[in-house]
């Protein structure tokens, strides 16, 4: 037999002349790399190679350029400052958008390709071994989505770091980040969110066996990614939320506070890992029991569907219930005392920041005793769970005067426990996104900033 890839990566396989009874199966190596030598050949995976390893670059270049900042993403208001927070904001858009559809393109067609080309009974006559052929797909798959994740961290920080520079960060309690531990958490988080990232390619694997030629085994992990998004918006108890691979796309803001909230982020991630296990293991026992002798074939049907949709819908129960159990949460897991001590925190954090913008005695947070009294609307209003109307007055202490200091801000909680706190006043604290410095107007850093309560946390102490 003899097969060649076509410009646009198509098999194009000619049947055999004879075949030979008894010959060897061919290793797992070379099928590997004739599947990745037909993926990395299509046109469209190229181009996304391409994408992948210069858009994220460009884009971070040019917004660290422009006078507006995309304040209302997550690290997006200190792209001005370090070159770290770009390669942050572009990990935030790959989570929600890049990721899922990058997964989509490579892993949801990788079986399906082969249907919609009519080549299965010749890549048998060829390879003599089904489960090499899966391993082989499957592996050649991954390889593509790992060179686009390695394209857009590489990308996202060389843009930062060469467009902005090498400086530190502020965390999300506003503690500030040396650059090379700023260098360290950026990567690691990028490296935390190749979980739910497999966990989508392993969907897109079972998509692509289980339904064939159907356009929508392609759109699979996109639609999965879409739909766990949305529940990520919804006021869903704690348990719920954690127990979806969707999260790990979220919490690895826990690893820039102080202490860092490491709970929910090994959650998410062990929670895309067994995932990833069960979609894959469900979709080669799919493949394994397919009749490749139907040409027309497009599908295994309802009763595969059935097969497909089950074990994953087992283990969401089942980690939801050893979530609730293991953790203790409940609820939402954002009530006033965890919204006034991450506001106290980052507040007191932030003014020491503003304090050396300003050439003011420094102080520290110890001397400050920053406390804040928040509330949620009404009185007539439970203070826990999301939204936009939370209100807390921080107050603090300068060593050596009497008067209190006060200020206000207006909190918009999200479900997943992330904040944005408004400044309310008084002007010459946080009413206003300039403060007038020796060396001319600066970035008031406590003007706007962003924060994180962990959902796991106790609610004292």
């Amino acid at each position: 037999m003899t097969a060649t890839v076509t410009e646009d990566g198509e098999l194009a396989a000619e049947a055999p002349q004879e075949a030979v009874a008894g010959a060897p199966r061919v290793p797992v190596a070379r099928v590997y790399r004739f599947e990745l030598v037909k993926l990395v050949s299509q046109w469209r995976i190229r181009l996304l190679v391409l994408a992948c390893w210069i858009a994220p670059a460009l884009f971070v270049a040019v917004v660290g350029g422009q006078g507006t900042l995309p304040v209302d993403t997550l690290f997006g208001r200190w792209m001005h400052a370090t070159g770290w927070a770009g390669a942050l904001v572009t990990l935030g858009f790959a989570g929600t958008w890049a990721l899922p559809l990058l997964t989509s393109v490579v892993a949801g067609d990788v079986f399906a390709s082969e249907d919609r080309l009519g080549t299965w009974r010749h890549l048998l006559v060829a390879v003599r071994s089904p489960s090499r052929i899966f391993a082989a797909k499957a592996l050649a798959g991954l390889t593509v989505v790992l060179l686009l994740v390695a394209g857009l961290v590489a990308s996202s920080v060389l843009g930062g770091v060469v467009a902005v520079g090498d400086q530190p960060l502020v965390g999300l309690d506003g503690h500030l980040l040396t650059a090379a531990d700023a260098a360290g958490r950026v990567l690691l988080a990028w490296a935390c969110v190749l979980a739910p990232t497999l966990a989508l390619a392993a969907i897109g694997l079972l998509g692509s066996v289980t339904l064939g030629r159907s356009p929508t085994g392609l759109l699979l992990p996109a639609l999965v990614a879409l739909a766990m998004q949305l529940v990520q918006m919804l006021p869903l108890p704690v348990a719920v939320r954690l127990a979806l691979p969707g999260y790990a796309f979220i919490s690895w803001n826990g690893l820039f506070t102080s202490p860092e909230q490491l709970g929910p982020l090994l959650i998410g991630v062990a929670v895309s890992l067994l995932w990833a296990v069960t979609a894959t293991v469900s979709a080669y026992a799919l493949f394994m029991r397919r009749d490749f002798t139907d040409a027309a074939h497009d599908g295994p049907g309802r009763g595969a569907l059935v097969a497909a949709v089950l074990p994953l819908a087992v283990l969401a129960a089942v980690t939801v219930a050893v979530v609730g159990a293991g953790t203790g949460a409940t609820g939402s897991g954002i009530d006033q005392d965890k919204v006034q001590r991450s506001a106290a925190t980052a507040f007191a954090h932030l003014y020491r920041l503003q304090t050396r913008e300003l050439n003011r005695p420094a102080v520290t947070e110890a001397q400050l005793k920053v406390t804040a009294a928040c509330d949620k609307g009404s009185v007539d209003v439970a203070p826990e769970g999301p939204g936009n109307d939370w209100r807390c007055v921080v107050s603090w202490r300068l060593p050596g005067v009497d008067a209190v200091g006060t200020a206000v801000y207006q909190l918009d909680v999200t479900p997943d426990g992330r904040y944005m706190a408004d400044g309310d006043g008084p002007k010459d604290v946080n009413g206003y996104f300039l403060v007038r410095t020796p060396a001319g107007d600066a970035p008031n850093p406590l003007w706007q900033f962003d924060g994180d309560v962990d959902l796991l946390a106790t609610s004292k102490g």
